[in-house]
């Protein structure tokens, strides 16, 4: 690897101990100790890009999905065969009293026998097995291990975070943003990551807009005490519960106009470069209900209701407040009406696990 400081290229030998043996000045991330792609370079890198070359502040989130090396997910497979267990057991038993069948009988019925038992004898081990596994999602390096490395060695090596970022950390209660004197807009944000990168910002009061975050679950109740004549902009999760947020923010607040600038299924389903999650929806979500609701192909509604879901917190940040910005200013214009829709238009070609390895190798989502 290269050393951050004075551009040396280190032996595995000169670099022990996170120090480069040449300049005696201590780095963060060695790629041996903490993964493919984790070194200091590629991680100044990628938060120079998540913060628009310094116009922005980004939380750690943003820059760990920015950071990631790869990402992926696989469908649920289903199982079949019989447990290596339960076939060796029979196997061997059945072969046993052929064994037994033969020391009995004598004469050419104890040479079937022993011909069957060592006929039968492999065959356990060459029957087809597979175990039943769930769907799954994983991105490397995982998020728990990536703030362990940013709060723990790269804060002992530099003091501090990279440039620009800001640690969302949850830490239950959170005080609430502060409102403008005069709001225009709401915006109502589901993400904790994205809340915290518009506030730092300074977004949501350089629009005069009120920013409440809450989970789609307690959407509605957040809203009740703001005025009604403020329209709301929704941002959220290419989700299930992402998709049906706005229509029945609509249905439960018919005179406040809504305007949809969550992430849009169609915008990451088939995008490569786009992270891709799974978990498991609630029972009630179904795709003929995030049709009837929502509105979506039968494609999108059925890729929603496997658990599959993308996270508005991956978008790159200098769209993602293009797109905020752009979101208050059509709702504003647009005045009272429960029916106003806007999303991300484009996702860019660039975005991706940025510099992922020297080798140009990079993880793919599948859906």
């Amino acid at each position: 690897m290269i050393c951050p400081h004075c551009s040396t290229g280190l032996r595995r030998t000169e670099r022990t101990g996170q120090v480069c043996a040449h300049c005696h000045r201590r780095f963060a991330l060695d790629p041996q100790i903490h993964g493919r792609g984790m070194h200091d370079l590629r991680i100044r890198r990628c938060a120079e890009a998540a913060t628009g070359h310094g116009r922005l502040k980004v939380t750690l989130t943003q820059l760990w999905y920015r950071s990631r090396t790869s990402s992926f997910t696989s469908r649920p497979s289903k199982g079949y065969g019989i447990r290596p267990g339960i076939r060796w057991l029979a196997g061997l038993t059945v072969c046993a009293a052929l064994v037994v069948c033969g020391i009995l009988t004598g004469g050419h019925l104890a040479s079937l026998a022993w011909t069957a038992a060592i006929l039968l004898l492999p065959v356990p081990g060459v029957m087809p097995y597979a175990r039943a596994r769930p769907a799954s999602s994983s991105i490397s390096p995982p998020e728990d291990r990536f703030r362990q490395m940013m709060l723990g060695s790269w804060q002992t090596a530099y003091g501090g975070l990279p440039r620009g970022v800001v640690n969302d950390a949850w830490s239950g209660a959170r005080n609430p943003a502060p409102r403008p004197d005069r709001p225009r807009a709401v915006i109502l944000c589901t993400d904790h990551a994205v809340a915290v990168f518009l506030e730092a910002n300074g977004i949501p009061l350089r629009l005069r807009a009120v920013l409440v975050e809450a989970a789609p679950s307690t959407a509605h109740d957040a809203l009740v005490d703001l005025p009604d004549r403020l329209p709301v902009v929704v941002l959220h999760d290419a989700s299930a519960l992402g998709a049906l947020l706005a229509p029945l923010l609509r249905i439960a607040h018919p005179d406040r106009a809504v305007v949809d600038a969550g992430l849009p299924v169609a915008a990451v389903r088939g995008r490569k470069g786009a992270v891709h999650r799974i978990t498991p929806v609630p029972a009630a979500v179904d795709p003929v209900e995030l049709r009837a609701v929502a509105g979506l192909p039968l494609a999108e509604a059925d890729w929603l209701a496997k658990g599959f879901w993308s996270p508005l917190a991956a978008v790159p940040p200098p769209l993602l407040a293009s797109v905020v910005e752009e979101a208050v200013d059509r709702a504003v214009a647009a005045g009272p009406g429960p029916d106003s829709e806007y999303g991300f238009l484009t996702w860019p070609d660039t975005d991706g696990p940025a510099d992922a390895d020297p080798s140009g190798k990079k993880g793919t989502p599948t859906a």
